[in-house]
């Protein structure tokens, strides 16, 4: 199987599960526990820290490991204060869209942030936002679906003239371009492992050590106090060498997947009435989706899948809805064109070879659609 669907989830780098290995074996103590084997696991989650502080640039103190992205997203919603005003974008993942919408109908005042054609936030639509008087707003850096890479240093100026909390989803930039987050001045930050080949079950919310957070996890004094429960020794320590890895290879990792891309995307435009979607706009490297009017996307998918590539027709976590993207919705893209989109993301351990292969593929079986 040639596996184009790194945005679901990446394979465990071989490092990596060489790092965690030892902590699923012989180092099984509770980092919690005063004794020798809990003081090993916890010194182990301390270098993790490290490491994953170092690849956002930020200091230990301010990272708190949760079980991935969709955690530390809750988790930021939830510092939203009391009777306070949320806006977030259009385009946001569902672990943003859903807690937000429950804060909705428990009386939180919503305000949605638009994007145009390309899947852009524009100034406009920020001035629009802060306009609501919202106490939080929640943008993502890359688009998980379309690979869309918002401005958000250059917005959060903006946002934080007005004593705006602005929180970014940065799940899928990481490791694929660089993240600072202290260039791009934002409050709050989810991470998640299993996007940078470390092991699924394990994120992390970064966050200003002047922005209250509440804790929606209790129980325990882990993490700062803010988030109860036996840590993920093996999962975090994975996380940590994973970041590690991403650091040291970004440059090569960057350069490898753009170039593929570059091959995937003249390929597609040779197809008759094949749509990228936000093509003018800034990327992921690895990322590209499309579209064919008169195709269906999971119908599509599913013939892909047969002849051995994996591929997406979007989100993972939204998988099995009968409705469109919403993402491309906001966007405006007709429905018929939604319904055909498709993704790829592209990996480390894919080729030249395979892109050609797959070009080839789709366009025998799209004929055949």
């Amino acid at each position: 199987m040639i596996y184009f669907d790194h945005n679901a989830t990446t394979p465990v780098d071989v490092n990596v599960l060489e790092a965690m290995l030892p902590f699923l074996k012989d180092f099984y103590g509770n980092p919690s526990s005063l004794s020798r084997p809990g003081r090993i696991v916890h010194s182990a989650i301390n270098t993790a820290r490290e490491q994953v502080a170092a690849l956002v640039d930020v200091s230990p103190s301010q990272v708190i490991f949760t079980s991935g992205g969709t955690e530390a997203n809750n988790m930021a919603l939830a510092s939203l204060p009391l009777r306070g005003k949320l806006a977030i974008s259009s385009i946001e993942h569902p672990s943003i869209t859903e807690p937000a919408l429950r804060l909705k109908d428990s009386g939180t005042p919503l305000a949605l942030i638009s994007v145009n054609q390309s899947g852009v936030i524009t100034p406009l639509a920020i001035n629009e936002a802060i306009n609501n008087k919202p106490n939080m707003v929640s943008i993502m850096l890359a688009n998980n679906e379309t690979g869309i890479i918002q401005d958000v240093a250059s917005l959060t100026q903006k946002l934080k003239e007005n004593n705006i909390t602005i929180h970014t989803d940065a799940v899928q930039a990481l490791g694929k371009i660089p993240v600072s987050f202290r260039q791009l001045g934002v409050d709050l930050m989810s991470l998640s492992s299993h996007k940078i080949y470390g092991p699924k079950g394990c994120g992390a919310l970064i966050f200003d050590k002047n922005t209250p957070i509440r804790a929606i996890l209790l129980g325990g004094g882990q993490e700062q106090n803010l988030r109860a429960g036996t840590e993920n020794v093996a999962a975090i320590v994975g996380f940590g060498k994973a970041a590690e890895l991403a650091k040291n290879e970004l440059s090569k990792r960057h350069e490898h997947v753009e170039g593929l891309k570059k091959i995937l995307e003249a390929g597609l435009m040779s197809i008759t009435h094949l749509t990228i979607f936000a093509q003018q706009a800034t990327r992921l490297p690895n990322t590209t989706q499309f579209g064919i009017p008169g195709i269906d996307g999971e119908m599509l998918l599913m013939k892909l899948d047969k002849k051995g590539f994996a591929v997406s027709s979007g989100s993972a976590c939204a998988s099995g809805s009968e409705s469109f993207s919403p993402v491309l919705s906001a966007m405006k893209i007709e429905e018929a064109l939604a319904k055909s989109a498709i993704r790829i993301s592209l990996g480390m351990q894919n080729t030249k070879k395979e892109i050609i292969d797959f070009i080839e593929l789709l366009k025998i079986v799209v004929n055949q659609l």
